[in-house]
């Protein structure tokens, strides 16, 4: 990604995470199709706090999420500090809660991206074919309220 493709992005990033939280998600999307949440992970080579706005989808009490980066060659940052997260902190309108992210792999991946985020938003096709990679798929799944906190949190 050039150099200013990036600074657009991550411009483009922080207003979506400001807009979100001042509205607790409730501008987040024009379509009542599409469901954002926000995610906050900590970055894989600071540890800061990352917060980051996605499209997901649930599955049972899951969040299923991917990283199309709009169509970009390379992953999302958002998703490589998914990758390396033990619990991530999330946000669907006005609830928040903590998700323990696990990225799927293989056959599950396949099966998922497939039968649940291709029949739900079959517009992302177009982001997967212009980034000509496979696109990464995770699911992140609820701590009960009462579990104690990770060490990373």
């Amino acid at each position: 990604m050039t150099s200013l493709r990036r600074r657009w992005t991550r411009t483009g990033n922080r207003v979506g995470v400001w807009l979100y939280r001042r509205t607790d998600g409730r501008l987040s999307s024009w379509s009542k199709d599409i469901h954002v949440a926000m995610v906050t992970t900590p970055g894989r080579r600071t540890g800061v706090p990352r917060p980051a706005c996605m499209r997901f989808l649930e599955e049972g009490d899951d969040l299923v999420v991917w990283g199309t980066g709009s169509g970009s060659p390379h992953d999302p940052d958002w998703f490589e500090n998914l990758r390396r997260a033990e619990v991530a902190e999330v946000q669907v309108l006005g609830r928040r809660f903590r998700a323990v992210p696990r990225e799927l792999l293989g056959d599950e991946r396949d099966r998922v991206w497939r039968d649940v985020v291709l029949v739900q938003a079959p517009q992302v096709a177009r982001y997967a074919a212009k980034a000509g990679r496979t696109i990464p798929v995770a699911v992140l799944t609820p701590v009960p309220a009462d579990a104690p906190p990770t060490p990373s949190t």
